[in-house]
C-alpha cells in the first residue's frame, strides 16, 4: 500500500514539474502561427523577356503583385474588391514575409514557375484598416457540397453524367476563407447517402457523410435546366439548403439565365461562382473585425493532463483572431489564461469553433472545452 501511494506521489510530482516547466517557458506569448490565412500558393508566372534574368525579375514582380491582390481579396467583401489598392513592386515587397518557388523552368528568354507567398499579418491588417476596408480573417471549417441535378430521367447525385457536379469539380482552388469539400462519390459515400436522402434532408445520413470529410455545415444544391419565361432562352434554377449543427436548415433560391454566348456548362460554372461568392460574403459579414483595439477574456481550460493543455495551446495558435495569451494559473485539473483577441465575443466563439473548441459561459466565467466534449459542438 505504501509503495502504491509512493508511486502516485511520484507521478503527481513529475506532472507538477512538467506543468511548472511549461509555465516558465510559455507563461506569456504572442500568437504567431496563423495557419494558411496569410499564405497564397500556386501563383503561376510565365514571362518572356530579352534575357532569362530579366524574365525572372519581371515574373517575380508580377507574381508578388498578383499574390498581394489575392491576399486582400481573401479577407475583404466582394463589393470592395474593385476598390482595393495597388502598389508598385517596391511597396508590395514590404508586405511579404517570405516566398518560395516550385516547378521552375527557364530558357534563354523565358521564365516559368509556381510561386508561394507568406505575408506579414500585422502589415496586411494595417493596410486594410488604414485604407478604410472592413475585413475578416477567420477561416471556416469545410462546407460539404452535395450537387443534385435533375435531367429528364430523374434526380442524380452520384451517377454520371452529372454536369452540375462536374461544374463544382472544375471550380478548382478557392482563395477565400470558406473552403468546400466535394465528396469522392465512392462506395462509402454511396452507401452512406442516396439522392433521395439528400433531397429530403435526412440529418443523420448527412451528418455521417459530413463527419467523413471533417466538414462543418453541409449544403444540398439542387439544380435543373429549363426554359426562361422572360427571354424564351434557357435558365438554371438552383435551390440551396444549408444544414448546420447549430441552426435549422435554411434554403435560398437562385435563377441564372443562360447568356447567348454560353453553353449550359458555362452557365452551371457561373452558378457555382455566384453561390461560392454568396457564401463567402455571408461568412465574412459575420466575422468582420470592427476597430483595432484588442479585448481580453479570462478563460478557464479544464485539463486531465499536460497533453490536454498542449493540444489546446496548439489549436489556439491557429485561431487568427487570438493575438496573444497570458497564462495566469496552472494546476493539475485546469489552466487559467487571458486571451487577447480581435473582434467581439461571438466572433471569438465562432473562430474557436472552427478549431474544434467551444467557449461557454458558466457561473460568470468563460470555460473552454473541446467541441466533442459538449452536447452541441460549436461551429
Amino acid at each position: 500500500m505504501e509503495n502504491t501511494t509512493g508511486k502516485k506521489m511520484e507521478v503527481r510530482y513529475t506532472f507538477l514539474v512538467c506543468l511548472i516547466a511549461t509555465l516558465v517557458v510559455s507563461g506569456t506569448w504572442s500568437i504567431k502561427a496563423v495557419g494558411q490565412v496569410f499564405e497564397i500558393r500556386d501563383v503561376k508566372v510565365d514571362v518572356t523577356a530579352d534575357t532569362a534574368a530579366k524574365a525572372r525579375e519581371e515574373a517575380l514582380a508580377r507574381g508578388e503583385s498578383e499574390a498581394l491582390n489575392r491576399m486582400l481579396r481573401r479577407l475583404t467583401l466582394s463589393e470592395d474588391h474593385a476598390k482595393l489598392p495597388k502598389f508598385n513592386h517596391k511597396k508590395t515587397t514590404e508586405f511579404v514575409s517570405d516566398f518560395s518557388v516550385s516547378d521552375e523552368k527557364t530558357s534563354s528568354v523565358r521564365y516559368l514557375a509556381r510561386l508561394h507567398y507568406r505575408f506579414k499579418p500585422n502589415a496586411i491588417r494595417g493596410l486594410l484598416r488604414d485604407s478604410g476596408f472592413q475585413f475578416a480573417e477567420t477561416p471556416s471549417k469545410p462546407i460539404l457540397v452535395l450537387p443534385v441535378f435533375q435531367p429528364a430521367g430523374g434526380l442524380v447525385l452520384w451517377e454520371a453524367p452529372n454536369p452540375w457536379r462536374d461544374a463544382w469539380s472544375r471550380r478548382g482552388t478557392i482563395d477565400g476563407l470558406v473552403t468546400f469539400a466535394l465528396p469522392l462519390g465512392d462506395l462509402a459515400d454511396i452507401s452512406t447517402l442516396n439522392v433521395n436522402q439528400a433531397v429530403r434532408g435526412e440529418v443523420a445520413a448527412l451528418g455521417k457523410l459530413a463527419a467523413r470529410y471533417r466538414a462543418g455545415d453541409t449544403i444540398v444544391v439542387y439544380a435543373r435546366s429549363g426554359l426562361d419565361p422572360a427571354s424564351s432562352g434557357r435558365r438554371i434554377d438552383v435551390s440551396m439548403t444549408r444544414f448546420s449543427l447549430l441552426t435549422d436548415p435554411e434554403t435560398d433560391f437562385l435563377g441564372i439565365s443562360q447568356q447567348e454566348d454560353e453553353t449550359e456548362e458555362d452557365t452551371l460554372i457561373r452558378a457555382v461562382n455566384l453561390i461560392v461568392n454568396q457564401l463567402e460574403d455571408s461568412w465574412k459579414r459575420r466575422n468582420l473585425l470592427v476597430g483595432g483595439e484588442l479585448r481580453v477574456a479570462a478563460v478557464t481550460v479544464p485539463i486531465s493532463g499536460l497533453g490536454d493543455w498542449l493540444d489546446v495551446k496548439m489549436k489556439l495558435e491557429n485561431v487568427t483572431v487570438v493575438r496573444a495569451l497570458n497564462m495566469v494559473l496552472m494546476s493539475l485539473d485546469e489552466v487559467r489564461v487571458n486571451l487577447h483577441y480581435a473582434g467581439g465575443t461571438g466572433q471569438l466563439q465562432t473562430a474557436l469553433g472552427q478549431s474544434d473548441m467551444a467557449l461557454l459561459r458558466e457561473e460568470n466565467e468563460w470555460v473552454l472545452y473541446p467541441s466533442d466534449a459538449i452536447s452541441a459542438p460549436s461551429q
